[in-house]
């Protein structure tokens, strides 16, 4: 089926550089795309959800910064 769409004339060079360097078309790499895009997608919805462990206790130390790795680490090592 031949259909038009208009794309970005960046991601257009990208995907044309890459369909050559990869010896597929244009089109097909732009359907192989569509295709993961979709499956992704739909694959998304059948997930188990995630349950995570928690554990009682009064939350962080006082002092300690959880978004500071260097400084996690240096507590964890003394």
């Amino acid at each position: 089926m031949r259909t038009t769409v208009r794309l970005d004339e960046h991601l257009l060079a990208e995907a044309k550089q890459y369909a050559a360097a990869s010896g597929k078309t244009l089109t097909a790499v732009l359907e192989d795309a569509l295709r993961e895009v979709l499956a992704r997608r739909s694959s998304k919805g059948r997930r188990k959800p995630v349950r995570l462990r928690t554990c009682d206790g009064d939350g962080v130390l006082p002092g300690v910064d959880i978004d500071d790795t260097a400084s996690l680490l240096e507590l964890m090592e003394s």
